[in-house]
């Protein structure tokens, strides 16, 4: 006989009580954990043996009393999330997967990214919450309004959102792509993996496309893309030359792109994206992103000093006339000290706004230390 799997049997022991997986996804929507439309807890942690495990402020932070789950607990909780396709897929005696997915809290009408996969002690999964509505561009908190609406009044060029896992950078794009489609007669497409965000057209027409389902890479969903009459594309994550090349050529040729990269600086994404080639195609790549690139918005999610959640802190790199010709030649060198002197023409590093949020009390100075990117430079604009 099938078995039956209850998002509201208690199945974890906490403590005293017995916890369902309702109850622990409820953490996810309680009030005390909410900043604004966001929760500031962004993922839940399970593994064999550890205590339920739960992002908060960046922290990870085990349940109060949790026991160690067992292996038994976890599967019952993967028979809640999963479909029975890929539960076997996952739970495969012989040739164990990992797998990522997404899980619907059709209660809530809240999604989640889901990861699982096996380590040395036995399963193991991590879901991050996704916004259930797309927050607006003031609510992600830019740097300054001019900066989103140079970014949303863009006919072509490329725009890199760049930062660690967890820095929020699908957050700030959506809200771009979203203000677009709130105030512009444009035809939207995205390529993501998987969607997070869920777009409803506006003034708009907006198609999202998922890898793997509808489209299998990245490349092949972005050369359909550009058959399909397109004003702005969001690729989700640019991860190989054919990609970059794609995503460089769109740009070039009327498009505006939207993608992530992982890099911790705006110079660094620059090159990333030259490295990414043969070095004997490094002078045409310098080039070509040149007259490609509009802006590199790189980020960090900082504490704040009130102990009230994150803060976003951004570093803004803007293709001017100076900075396209350091871009041409490949002189990374002298870009952040470009940066540094163009901050009337909108462009930020990421010690000048560390610096100017610790003047004004939002966050502590060992945040902006430790968040900085190179702490000489902090210390002498301070």
């Amino acid at each position: 006989m099938e078995e039956k799997y209850d998002i509201n049997q208690p199945i974890y022991q906490v403590g005293q009580a017995t916890m369902s997986f309702t109850q622990m996804l409820n953490y996810f929507i309680d009030p005390s954990y909410q900043r604004g439309n966001l929760s500031r807890i962004s993922d839940m942690h399970v593994k064999t043996g550890r205590p339920v495990s739960f992002r908060i402020d960046d922290d990870l932070t085990p349940l109060p009393e949790g026991t160690g789950v067992s292996d038994e607990v976890i599967r019952y909780m993967l028979g809640v999330l999963l479909s029975e396709r890929h539960l076997e897929f996952v739970l495969d005696e012989e040739n164990p997967n990992d797998l990522d997915t997404a899980f619907e809290w059709k209660d809530q009408g809240v999604n989640f990214r889901l990861n699982v996969f096996h380590d040395r002690d036995g399963l193991a999964f991590v879901m991050r919450v996704l916004a259930s509505n797309i927050p607006s561009i003031q609510e992600v908190g830019l740097p300054s309004e001019k900066i989103w609406q140079d970014i949303t009044s863009l006919k072509r060029g490329l725009v890199l959102v760049t930062g660690v896992t967890g820095s929020g950078k699908s957050t700030t794009i959506s809200s771009l792509i979203n203000h677009v489609n709130l105030h512009r007669k444009t035809r939207i497409i995205t390529l993501e993996d998987p969607v997070e965000f869920l777009f409803k057209s506006e003034s708009s027409m907006v198609s999202q496309r998922q890898i793997g389902q509808d489209v299998p890479t990245f490349a092949e969903g972005l050369r359909s893309a550009l058959r399909e009459n397109p004003d702005v594309i969001f690729v989700g994550e640019i991860r190989d030359t054919e990609t970059a090349s794609l995503a460089l050529s769109a740009a070039e040729t009327g498009h505006l792109v939207f993608s992530t990269l992982h890099t911790r600086d705006a110079k660094g994404a620059l090159s990333r994206i030259v490295d990414m080639f043969p070095s004997e195609q490094t002078k045409s790549l310098c080039l070509q992103l040149s007259f490609s690139l509009s802006f590199v918005l790189s980020q960090k999610l900082v504490p704040r000093a009130d102990g009230n959640g994150r803060i976003l802190v951004m570093e803004v790199l803007k293709n001017l006339p100076a900075l396209g010709n350091l871009i041409r030649t490949g002189n990374w060198q002298q870009v952040y000290s470009t940066m540094e002197t163009q901050a009337k023409e909108g462009m930020m590093t990421m010690e000048q706004h560390l610096l100017h949020l610790y003047q004004h009390g939002v966050i502590t100075k060992e945040s902006a230390i430790t968040y900085t990117n190179e702490a000489s430079l902090l210390e002498r604009l301070g």
